[in-house]
């Protein structure tokens, strides 16, 4: 947990504008060394659940710190969470769907309402849109950024 501790301090004064990302990256260095060795020593222990975190963590070590080298990669998945969280309590209030066609119907609506909402755009608007262009036979709309 203090290694988790040192390399968010790290990130965050990186973040701030306090480091530049050569500095976070050399700096980070002796951080990874130490996760990856601390994975190393626990890959034979005695409690499953340690082993197998150790093995995961270890087989993966370099794409653990792919955010310190990678500019837009975030540490950690919290904006994910935050933009699913809306299509979970959804899905918790409506009991779901009961078919596979519903899934899929369902999918695809909250992904272009959510895309919409992160474009600031009216998800409506599109909505309406893309049926009258389908119904015209015109070419459908795009929800990939120009």
């Amino acid at each position: 947990m203090a290694l988790t501790a040192r390399l968010f301090r790290l990130w965050h004064r990186f973040r701030g504008g306090g480091l530049e990302r050569t500095e976070l990256i050399l700096k980070s260095i002796p951080l990874q060394k130490r996760f990856f060795r601390l994975c190393e020593q626990h890959l034979d222990s005695g409690d499953n659940e340690v082993r197998v975190l150790a093995t995961a963590m270890f087989q993966h070590c370099d794409r653990l710190f792919a955010f310190i080298e990678y500019p837009g990669v975030e540490p950690t998945n919290n904006s994910v969470e935050r933009a699913l969280r809306h299509a979970v309590i959804w899905r918790k209030i409506s009991f779901g769907n009961q078919s596979a066609k519903g899934e899929i119907a369902t999918a695809r609506l909250l992904t272009v309402a959510r895309t919409c909402v992160m474009q600031r755009r009216n998800a409506l608007e599109f909505l309406c849109d893309s049926v009258s262009r389908h119904r015209a036979g015109q070419p459908a709309l795009s929800l990939l950024q120009r």
